[in-house]
């Protein structure tokens, strides 16, 4: 099992930027991928970005890419997740997924089923 800590969300103004963080614990290895989520009140957790082991693959949904960054640091066991240009309905709460799969393609990276432990969340309001 992995634990997830999530940091670095909070109130931001459209246009502006966050850094978010994800500090993994427990069993961790640097060949999994790792991914994050979000959850705006009344709809379904949806994917945001995936990357790969070695952090060389990335992946993101089409509704922040060219936006979002996801990079990690396996000698540090986190994952970070850059949003710039942040618009309202990026509000969510947002968290970061470890799973055990090394596989890189949509089934094994974009399904919330992918991922097997799950942070408790970090809250990103976009309001002016």
């Amino acid at each position: 099992q992995v634990q997830l800590v999530e940091s670095g969300g909070g109130l931001v103004q459209p246009g502006g930027s966050l850094r978010l963080s994800c500090a993994a614990s427990g069993r961790t290895f640097s060949s999994y991928n790792r991914g994050w989520f979000r959850q705006a009140p009344g709809k379904e957790r949806e994917f945001v970005a995936a990357i790969s082991g070695s952090g060389a693959r990335t992946y993101y949904a089409d509704s922040v890419k060219g936006r979002f960054t996801i990079s990690r640091d396996n000698a540090k066991n986190t994952i970070n997740l850059q949003m710039s240009s942040l618009k309202p309905e990026d509000t969510a709460v947002y968290y970061c997924a470890a799973g055990q799969r090394t596989r890189w393609s949509a089934f094994d990276i974009v399904p919330a089923a992918a991922y097997d432990d799950w942070g408790q969340g970090t809250q990103v309001t976009v309001s002016s």
